[in-house]
């Protein structure tokens, strides 16, 4: 398996800290709104990295944590007038919520920022007692020049980002060694949430976060620490200084970040008016074709969002479930088996698969391998397959979608039941020889993106 490598700008071969076993940790969202589309997409792809270790047998620890506390939280408290953290218990809810819509599986630890504090505290002490940090007025910096490793993950020239950015000389800058230090520490402003500590009470930076409950949960050298590319720099950079000055290792052996979701070919803005959360998609797709929107181009190519993009994953989705329901009832609880022939050709498109996703976890041309076994499947549905090969397809396809994160069975749901109702009642009007109505009611159902198959064994129906 080769994974591409942030820090080093290239691929190379994954090897374990720990044999057999993954230590995994994925920056998670700040819990002050609904998330939006783009926070989807590190989210489902890093649960799909995690799928795939787990069906390669490794045991993956996977942690990745709730910012639950930062200024756009405490400005929702605000404007609301109550806690900040009745603003994020709300809305780390609501992720969740959101997370399952999605297929994403629960992480092994999702750590909230306020319940590490105490951590949070003691790795700046550490900091502060071997150099690397400094008190000024109750808030604490980091020093990035003692840090000799700094800009090594994004290719940033500490010198360079000095005198090409202005913007970084605001109020309270007179107060740092080097206007390029940042905070680990700041202290409490009125109506803000606060915690004491030696440098005064006051509440943590945003980086220091991350350093530490990946510390706490995985080690003080982990596997794969991953991200949007938006992480890159500042966020994983300053990490990355933090935790090595205060362990003397090295953080992660390999860094993952997934490219930017642009709308319509722009970038997504509320003030372009084309922002949207996964709640807005979950009223107009069902979320496994937002999922699977976002599997369809490699991670660390930008992904375009556009409703013509979603519709064709809409019908790739319905192709593969189809198929799935199809060999389901084909298959009518048989136990799978298959021919030297029908084996060479299910471990052709297993190998496919496994190549696309051990190739830096490729999920278009693992999806690829997926719609080729759909093709051949539909293709021995159609030349009469038995119950057995039907089967053992079946469980091929079940098990390459369960790596994806994508379901194959037909949900049940409200509309379900409608539908069912509408078709005897059609039966009824049928019967009765009320053609009109029954005409009605099939026009009716195929507005509903319902098509029926009169079948010998009666009326099935399937969505467009």
């Amino acid at each position: 398996m080769r994974i591409f490598n942030t820090l080093t700008r290239r691929k190379e071969e994954f090897k374990p800290i720990e044999e057999g076993k993954v230590r995994m940790y994925v920056c998670g969202p700040t819990v002050y709104n609904l998330i939006h589309i783009g926070n989807a997409r590190p989210m489902i792809f890093f649960d799909t990295v995690r799928r795939y270790f787990e069906y390669k047998n490794y045991e993956v620890n996977y942690v990745s944590n709730f910012t639950d506390v930062d200024d756009k939280i405490i400005k929702a408290a605000n404007a609301e007038g109550v806690e900040s953290s009745v603003i994020s218990e709300r809305y780390i809810e609501e992720c969740k919520k959101d997370m399952e819509g999605m297929g994403i599986k629960p992480a092994t630890k999702n750590p909230k920022a306020t319940e590490e504090i105490d951590g949070m505290i003691r790795m700046i002490q550490t900091l502060i007692d071997k150099g690397f940090a400094y008190e000024v007025n109750g808030t604490v910096y980091y020093r990035v020049r003692k840090f000799v490793g700094y800009g090594k993950l994004s290719g940033k020239n500490l010198d360079d980002l000095r005198s090409g950015n202005r913007t970084l000389l605001v109020t309270g800058e007179e107060d740092k060694d080097d206007p390029m230090d940042f905070v680990l520490w700041k202290p409490k402003k009125e109506g803000e949430p606060f915690w004491p500590s030696p440098w005064g009470d006051g509440r943590p930076g945003w980086h220091i976060e991350c350093s530490v409950m990946s510390q706490k949960y995985l080690g003080e050298t982990i596997d794969i620490h991953g991200g949007g590319e938006d992480l890159v720099f500042p966020h994983h950079e300053n990490e990355i200084a933090q935790s090595e000055a205060a362990s003397g290792h090295p953080f992660a052996h390999y860094w993952m970040h997934n490219a930017f979701l642009n709308i319509d070919n722009r970038k997504m803005s509320k003030s372009l008016g084309n922002f949207f959360t996964v709640r807005d998609i979950s009223k107009r797709y069902d979320l496994q074709v937002l999922r699977f929107f976002m599997l369809s181009a490699h991670y660390r190519s930008p992904l375009n969002f556009s409703d013509e993009l979603m519709a064709a994953a809409k019908s790739g989705l319905e192709r593969i479930v189809n198929c799935a329901v199809a060999l389901r009832e084909r298959a009518a609880d048989a136990a799978p088996a298959a021919s030297d022939e029908l084996k060479a050709a299910l471990d052709g498109y297993r190998e496919k698969f496994e190549a696309a996703m051990d190739d830096d976890f490729n999920t278009a041309d693992a999806i690829s391998a997926v719609f080729e076994l759909v093709k051949y499947a539909n293709t021995c549905l159609a030349g009469g397959c038995g119950k057995d090969e039907a089967a053992a397809m079946l469980e091929l396809l079940e098990t390459l979608c369960g790596v994806l994160g994508v379901n194959t069975e037909v949900k049940n749901d409200s509309l379900d039941a409608e539908v069912e109702a509408l078709i005897e009642e059609r039966q009824a009007a049928r019967k009765e020889k009320n053609w009109a109505k029954a005409d009605e009611i099939r026009d009716k159902l195929t507005a509903m993106g319902i098509v029926l198959e009169d079948t010998r064994e009666g009326v099935k129906w399937k969505r467009a």
